[in-house]
């Protein structure tokens, strides 16, 4: 076993990717199946998941599809239960899946709020603490929470789902600090403007956003769901072992910031 494997390796390992039918998770699925674990696919598209089932076992690796409604807090409880049941354990839990409803703060309704925060910060802590115990019992492991630019950059449009994800960034830091002596690491990936079926045709196809994107951009082009396996891998193995808390951000440049003069 060369330093690679030993570092980045999950073999033995079983990871629970929430919102594993979508663009992002699916290919984060794929990359912790590739890198040896067994993975627990979420999603609430039954045809969805099983295409990504299926890839995953043309890659030689174990996956199993899970529907969840991650808005119902008994839902998210029973999905952990039934990954447990079928593989036995947790080691790696991404919390992936994700919700937001484009409009202006002063639009948004106290169910735009509610529903969103569901989602994306209540699920994400019931599912950590789901996914605890199994952790315990095996001496440690690693939950990896998706966060966005909106972590830390404020963006308007989109305020409710910014304030959901600056929180899912700071619950990262508070359950860093807690469960740090059970050698668990929680870290945050961030990602950027990445370019998956939702966004191609809300961003990316809309021509004024798209510039605005492109000259914000320091790498001057939208990421790619792939530009985030290494941060994952990284999260999710031992090469982490010593690094919790964290919030890295993977954006072409976007939150460094930029030239105050424009491209030629």
């Amino acid at each position: 076993m060369n330093i690679f494997e030993r570092t980045f390796g999950l073999h033995g390992k079983v990871a629970l990717v929430t919102g594993a039918s979508g663009g992002i998770g699916r290919v984060l699925a794929s990359a912790l199946a590739e890198a040896g674990a067994a993975v627990a696919l979420h999603g609430q598209s039954s045809e969805k998941l099983e295409e990504a089932r299926h890839e995953i076992k043309e890659l030689g690796a174990n996956a199993a599809a899970f529907t969840a409604d991650l808005s119902d807090v008994e839902a998210c409880k029973n999905l952990v239960a039934q990954v447990r049941e079928r593989f036995r354990r947790v080691d790696i839990l991404v919390n992936c899946a994700g919700l937001n409803r484009r409009c202006p703060l002063v639009e948004a309704t106290v169910e735009d709020f509610q529903t969103i925060v569901d989602v994306n910060l209540r699920a994400a802590l019931i599912l950590a603490q789901e996914c605890h115990r199994s952790m315990l019992e095996n001496g440690g492991g690693k939950i990896i929470n998706i966060g966005s630019v909106s972590s830390t950059y404020g963006l308007g449009g989109v305020g409710v789902y910014g304030a959901s994800k600056a929180a899912v960034a700071h619950l990262t830091k508070t359950l860093a600090v807690e469960w740090a002596r059970d050698n668990i690491q929680v870290n945050c990936l961030a990602p950027g403007f990445i370019k998956t079926p939702l966004t191609e045709g809300a961003l990316w196809g809309d021509e004024k956003r798209k510039r605005w994107l492109l000259s914000r951009i320091p790498a001057r082009r939208a990421g790619e769901p792939q530009d985030l396996i290494g941060a994952l891998l990284l999260m999710a193995s031992s090469a982490s072992d010593y690094m919790t808390g964290q919030l890295i951000t993977v954006d072409g440049g976007f939150i460094s910031g930029g030239w105050w003069e424009a491209d030629e």
